[in-house]
Formats: C-alpha cells, structure tokens, sequence
C-alpha cells in the first residue's frame, strides 16, 4: 500500500520549493504541514500531488490559469495571516499590561504560560514560574484548598471567583480570585487549564475586619452576645451538652458614679483581660455581653467542670487590683456568677439565657462573690419568684390594656425632614410609670406572650391611624415584629387577616424584624417577606451590623430599608472601627438599591459624618425623644395650625 504522505525533502524536490521556504509557509498556514510524535513535518499526497502536477519539473506547459489561482489563493491566505498576526499582536499587548494575572497551565496544573502581573501576584518573573503550580505557593501546607479547587474545576469545567490564600515567593500575604476554565482535546480528554486571577487581598482584609468588628466587642475585642448566641444555637441544633456562665460585675455603678464612665471603660477592659487568662488552657470561650456582664461559654461540661471554671474566675477576680485614679487602688473587686447546663436548663436559647440570668442574680441576692448554679432549691426562690411577679405583670398589663404605643420620627439627613415614625410599645404600671421594653420584651418571648404583643400592637396602630384620619397618607410607620411571632403560623393568619380588614393602605406600613433574627431562620423570613410584599407592605432589616452574618444573605432579604444598628452611631465620632463599619454597610446596602437609616443620632458631630457618608435617614435624640402616640399627633396638629 502506497504512502499517504511525503517527508518534506520529497515536497521540496515534487515542488521545486526550497525547504526552508516550506518550514516558513508552515508557520504562516500557507501550506501546512502535520507534525509527527517526533516533531518532523509530513505532507498529504492529496496536497502535494496536484501542486506537482501544476509545476513546470512536471512537464506541464500551459496550466497559467490553475497558476495564477493559486497565486491568488496563496495571496489571499498571506493577507489573512498578516491580520491573524496583528490581532495577535494586539491581543498581546493587552494581556501582557493586564493588572490581572492571565495564566494557562497543562492538564497536570503546571504553569505554561504567565502574563507580566505575575511577579506583583505570585512575587516571581513569568519565565522563572513556567512548570510551577498555585499548589507551589499555598498557604496551608496541606493544599486542601486547592485540591478542593481542581476538584470543582474537573466535576464542573468551570470556576468562578474562587478565592484561595497564598504566599508569594517573598512571603508576603495574598489573597487572589481565580476564575478558570478546562481544555479538552477531540476525546473528551484534558488538554489544558487557563484563566485568570485577580489580587483581592486588600477587600478581603476589609471584609474579615467589617465581620470582626460585627461579632467582637470594641472595647474588649472579646465575642459580643451575638457571637455567644451563634454558638449556643450551633450548640444546640447539634444536641449537644455543655455549661453557659453569666458573670456581672458586682457594684459596678459605684466606679461609674465616682470616677467617671472613661475609668469604668478601663476596669471592663481589665477584668476581661483577667477573665481571658483565667480561661487558658481551658476548652470554652470568654464573651463581653455588654455593659458590665460578661459570659463563658464550655462545650461538653457539666456541672462540675463548670462549677470548678467559675471558682478560678472569682478567685482570679479577687485578686486583680484596679488602679481606678492617681491616689486609689480598688482591691476588693467581685463578680456574681450564674451557671446554666443545657440540654436540662433550656434547650431553647431564649429559655437558656434566661435561666443564666436568673441564676446569676441569686448569687446576687445571696450576697455576691459567689457563683449559683440553676435550680429550684428554697435558696432560688427569690429570683423565681422575680420571674413569675414579671410574668404576672405582663398578663395583667394584656389584660387591662396597658400597652401604650409612642413614636420617634425618621428623619431626612438632607434637610431634617420628618419623612416616617417608628412606633415603639411601653407598659403602664399601677403607678402610671412606662416600663421600657428591654425590661419585658426577652421574658415575653420565653413565656410565649410576644405574639400576644405584637398582634396588640399593630392592632391600636391600625384602630389610630383610622381615628386620626392617617389612613391613605404618604407618612410610613414602622413596626417592630418578633421572630417567635413570624414562626408562627397561626400568628401570621391572624395577622394577615387584620392587614386586609383594616382599611389601612398597606404602603404605609413598614414591618421590622432584627438581622440576628432574620438570620436565624432564613427560608421563614424569606417567605413573611414575600407575602407581605405581595400585599404591598414595605419591610426593614433592624439592628443590621449587630448581628451581622454574611452580606450575601442581604442579596437574598428584598427588603425596602436597612437600619444600621445604633452601637455603630453612637461612637461614630470617636471610634475608626465604627466609621469603617458603617461606611461599608452604607456602600454595600445603597449598592443593592436599600435605603438606610442610622439610629441612635444623638450629636450634632455625628449627623455630620453621617451626611458626608451619604446615609439617607437618622433616628434618634437630636432630632426627638420617643413621645406617646397621641400626644406627638396633637403636636404635629398644633404644629401645621401655627404655621
């Protein structure tokens, strides 16, 4: 059987055409050539055979059309080359300046190709990188993160922003962003990698500092409530068994009300630097609630282990001596501890925390310096007997119709324009005193009485808005709504249907509920918001930033606004942190077309860094205390008369 091909030295001499030539015409795709394994050049006998029959060595004399053809055709596929190369040449040049880094490597992940960006990623010249790996630069030596990466990469032929840790060759910190793609060959088989990074190192420093700052305390740097809850639920949802110790300072107020709030920062600082090396070397996690509480989280303890935890913690207390001014040490500082073992003390995180609490204030009813552990001994009594009289208040409060409704307006940074009100609920006692809500609110919920609550609520703002002729008006009134009430799927029945007969526009209502909330039971949330939406209500996300998860959620939440929460607002003036926190907050939120709202304004110095930030709406103190319902609507009424 005849060849099919010819070398090209037989090409040559069948075409009278000078090797060299030939090497060249391959190269441009004039006259193309098939490599073998070796990497020698073969030609088609289908090719070749009828150029050698047109060539004058044949014995051909008269084929000057065929010749001028392909003279034409050869023309033509020189001008297409020469445009192929400029193209190249262009494409080049934008790769080669490209800040990204362009990359591509063979089916084992070994580069064969960079662009110039690589020696500002990776920290070395592109030639000096050829047949290296990203695995080569991992941070984590066991290069879980990148073998997770090409396994994605092989199960999907594609990745797109998949973010991995790396140390350039100078061991410098880089955190890049990698979208790649595979080459497959005519079998289906891996042929090549290639793609693109990006160096993102500096928003994600930003990030993880925006998530540090949501979940730790800013003057202890400790975990905050919202962190130790995230544990416990975790703790919790896994069945797990453990012990959670409240600790509160014992007669805090005296350093408050005799050196001043700046020497109470510091005694918090250092008693939480105290409680942080009494924890070394034990497996739990020290928190600062707030205020002058602090917390101990121990997985897998029980009563005995936590018992013995919260003797080191009061003796490590005794000892610490605070130097509260030039002239005075404080040598007899104590703590009151409450200890709470759960599953047995709650195996719900509002019943929980509740029962810590109380038992902490039995040791401070037993006289302080002491620890108690939760139970019904005679010795509790008291406490227990704290939380029956405040559940009793609250039924009798129901029950007589003590719940008062106030409001505190929502104003337009701009120009200071009322635009909305928060309507905010008090309880009158016996005595015609308001009694706020941090005082009932989290007992409410774990007795079961919120959804009570909150339906009473919306149900004197619906009956006042008709009373007073508000119905149909632009002004909006926004509503705080529990996460125990929209779980409940009688509860939003019962709620629904007195939306829908109350004759109220339902764009004037804006139902609030806490991120931390929100969070905490995501497809619950997600389906209340939507039907409310359909109805036409707006929705706000409250305290966000306190209990901040992931600003990917945000994307999924279509809520109207986002109320930044008002421990951010307070120190914005004296505090970078909070200055860093809130701008991103604002940038990511207006990114995602939501209105914002600052709470807690309550300085001149504030709402100006809030205007220079571009926040839209304030809430707070400067602009007007919370007043009783009716009372602030007989203002605005004398108000627009005067005028």
């Amino acid at each position: 059987m005849a060849a099919t091909e010819y070398t090209i030295q037989q090409a040559s001499e069948l075409l009278g055409i000078p090797i060299q030539k030939l090497r060249r015409w391959d190269e441009q795709g004039v006259l193309v050539a098939r490599r073998t394994a070796g990497g020698h050049r073969r030609y088609s006998r289908d090719l070749i055979d009828p150029l050698a029959a047109l060539s004058p060595h044949a014995g051909v004399e008269d084929k000057t059309g065929e010749l001028a053809t392909i003279k034409r055709s050869l023309a033509e596929k020189r001008r297409i080359i020469q445009l192929l190369l400029e193209s190249e040449s262009r494409y080049r040049d934008l790769v080669e300046t490209s800040h990204d880094l362009i990359w591509t490597t063979d089916a084992q992940g070994r580069f064969t190709y960079l662009n110039n960006a690589a020696h500002d990623i990776l920290g070395l010249a592109s030639k000096d990188l050829i047949g290296r790996c990203f695995f080569d630069f991992e941070a984590d030596a066991s290069h879980v993160s990148n073998r997770r990466f090409l396994a994605t990469l092989k199960r999907h032929d594609e990745v797109k922003n998949y973010v991995t840790h790396l140390l350039t060759a100078n061991g410098e910190d880089r955190w890049i962003g990698i979208n790649a793609r595979v080459v497959h060959d005519d079998d289906g088989a891996i042929l090549a990698i290639r793609g693109t990074a990006r160096d993102i190192t500096e928003q994600h420093l930003a990030a993880q500092r925006v998530e540090h700052l949501a979940l730790h305390d800013a003057l202890t740097d400790l975990p905050n409530r919202h962190g130790l809850q995230r544990r416990i639920e975790f703790a919790l949802q896994s069945s797990g068994v453990g012990a959670l110790l409240f600790l509160d300072v014992d007669h805090f107020r005296y350093i408050n009300d005799n050196f001043g709030h700046r020497t109470g920062d510091q005694l918090i600082i250092g008693i939480g630097s105290v409680l942080r090396d009494t924890m070394r070397g034990i497996d739990g996690e020290l928190f600062r609630l707030g205020g002058d509480e602090f917390a101990i989280h121990l997985p897998e303890m029980l009563r005995r282990e936590a018992l013995a935890v919260a003797e080191k913690a009061l003796a490590a207390i005794r000892r610490y001596r605070f130097q509260a001014s030039a002239d005075r040490v404080i040598s007899n500082l104590s703590v009151s501890v409450g200890i709470a073992l759960y599953p047995f003390h709650g195996n719900e995180l509002p019943v929980l925390l509740s029962n810590a609490d109380i038992a902490m204030y039995q040791a401070k009813d037993l006289g302080r310096n002491r620890h108690v552990l939760f139970d019904q001994s005679p010795d509790g009594l008291r406490s227990t007997h704290r939380r029956i009289h405040g559940a009793k208040t609250l039924r009798d409060a129901l029950d007589d119709d003590r719940l008062v409704l106030f409001q505190q307006p929502v104003v337009r940074l701009d120009d200071r324009k009322i635009m909305h009100h928060e309507i905010l609920v008090r309880i009158r006692d016996t005595e015609g005193n308001h009694i706020l809500p941090a005082h009932f609110i989290e007992l409410a919920e774990s007795l079961g009485m919120i959804q009570e609550i909150d339906l009473r609520v919306i149900e004197k703002l619906l009956a006042f808005m008709r009373s007073a002729g508000l119905a149909g008006k632009k002004m909006r009134y926004f509503v705080n709504l529990s996460r125990v009430s929209i779980s409940d799927p009688r509860w939003i029945r019962r709620f629904l249907a007195l939306l829908k007969r109350s004759g109220v526009n339902p764009n004037q209502l804006v139902f609030e509920i806490t991120e931390t909330a929100a969070m905490s039971e995501i497809d619950v949330t997600l389906t209340f918001i939507r039907t409310l939406k359909d109805m036409g209500c707006r929705f706000a996300l409250d305290d966000f930033g306190a209990g901040f998860s992931s600003f990917f959620y945000l994307k999924r939440f279509e809520v109207d606004y986002l109320k930044i929460d008002g421990s951010f607002i307070r120190d914005l003036a004296s505090d970078e942190g909070s200055r860093i926190f809130v701008k991103a907050l604002n940038d990511v939120a207006r990114g995602l077309d939501k209105q914002v709202i600052a709470e807690w304004v309550e300085t001149p110095g504030v709402l100006n860094l809030l205007v220079e930030m571009g926040i839209q709406y304030g809430q707070g103190y400067l602009f007007r205390p919370p007043q009783p319902l009716d009372q602030a609507i007989a203002q605005q009424v004398r108000t627009r008369h005067a005028g």
